[in-house]
């Protein structure tokens, strides 16, 4: 078994010399006579330039370098220090693809499939929001916001991916107080609510925390696994105890992938990397939201991610009138992620997630999202706030 990665070089860098650095520097290095005796172990090892391919248009070359998988141990970390480790540092390249086997790393523990059988919802998009505001808020602050959400028929919620266990809302606090308005809300109405809890601490503890957390009733846990570690993420997917989904967000993202000619590509980093080391479901910008990004690298975060039947959730400044164009990109098997698209509507964070439902309904009905023919109530009021997006 191999493992491809394609390296983009800018126009003026040497490809077919830097590529062959990278396939011995990354690997086994060089050797002399006295080493002659290892020789088939050593090449054994050796990474092997596939292609160099100049782009005529923008003078950019693209080298494909294949890698033995002998050289890694079926994980990210190790996987990321061969295919760009110490090289990462050498100058402009940027690895723009990285093709793993299908056994490489984890799948997710429940993914598309086992997230919509906890929720028992199978035929439409899920909808999630965010506590709002992040930080300065109480244990019974949140229980309260989760309260007027949850009634009013949100599938997710989770923690900002700032809010640590702070003094003002210790994070097991907060799970308790939320956890009485999850089970009041499945008394009453039979519906499961997740609540995605942030999993914080050092790394001696991390683990340790996630299983008490899951042991004392969470259902979901977001984890930051850019500041964090691949690992750690690769370790809560491969614990028994931790039979919960876990949503992965991609603070620091920005830093490994954002620079043109450095780093690598989102894809790879959202969507390849954290489909092989465990996510079930993963956050990203949306590029109709609030952050810039590309449509074409959303597209291949989005497949990368089912094809390892991992939940895509575009993020980043949604709202009910940009359901029409999410449908459009996504169809039923997408997470929407609001935050404050929810909960700064006009009339309340219920009617937030009354507008999402209702703009479901419309794109269902192939109903125009034109102000003028929306009838009064929580969509058309967050149709006059934030706009809409009309692909009907």
């Amino acid at each position: 078994m191999t493992i491809e990665v394609d390296y983009r070089f800018p126009a003026g860098v040497d490809a077919h010399k830097q590529a062959k650095i990278i396939a011995v520097g990354q690997t086994v290095g060089t050797w002399d006579a006295r080493f002659a005796h290892r020789e088939a172990a050593l090449r054994s090892h050796l990474a092997e330039v596939v292609s160099v391919q100049t782009e005529t248009e923008t003078g950019h070359s693209l080298a494909t370098i294949r890698f033995p998988k002998a050289n890694v141990e079926n994980d990210i970390s190790s996987l990321l220090t061969m295919i760009f480790g110490k090289y990462s540092m050498a100058g402009a390249a940027k690895i723009v693809a990285v093709r793993l086997p299908e056994t490489y790393g984890h799948s997710p523990k429940l993914g598309i499939k086992g997230i919509r059988e906890r929720l028992g919802v199978f035929d439409r998009p899920l909808i999630m929001a965010i506590f709002k505001p992040a930080l300065g808020l109480s244990a019974s602050d949140h229980a309260a916001i989760l309260a007027e959400v949850a009634h009013a028929g949100l599938d997710i919620i989770k923690d900002d991916e700032i809010l640590g266990d702070l003094d003002i809302a210790p994070t097991l606090q907060r799970l308790q107080a939320c956890r009485q308005v999850l089970d009041e809300v499945k008394q009453k109405t039979g519906r499961t609510v997740l609540y995605a809890v942030n999993v914080t601490g050092t790394a001696d503890r991390l683990l340790e925390k996630a299983r008490l957390l899951v042991r004392e009733g969470a259902n979901a846990l977001l984890l930051n696994v850019l500041t964090y570690g691949f690992s750690v993420l690769s370790a809560l997917a491969s614990d028994p105890e931790i039979n919960v989904p876990i949503f992965a967000h991609p603070a620091f993202a920005g830093a490994m992938c954002a620079a043109p000619d450095y780093g690598m590509a989102y894809s790879v980093v959202l969507g390849t990397l954290m489909a092989h080391a465990g996510a079930d479901a993963v956050l990203y910008p949306a590029h109709y939201g609030s952050l810039p990004f590309d449509p074409a690298e959303e597209a291949q975060i989005r497949d990368i991610l089912r094809s390892r039947g991992v939940f895509p959730i575009p993020s980043a400044g949604i709202h009910p009138g940009i359901v029409p164009k999410a449908l459009t990109d996504y169809g039923q098997d997408v997470i929407l992620n609001a935050g404050t698209g929810i909960m700064d509507h006009p009339d309340g964070a219920a009617a937030g997630v009354q507008a999402f439902f209702e703009a479901l309904e419309r794109v269902a009905q192939s109903q125009s999202f034109g102000p003028e023919s929306l009838p009064p109530g929580s969509l058309r009021r967050a149709v006059e706030k934030w706009g809409f997006s009309d692909n009907l």
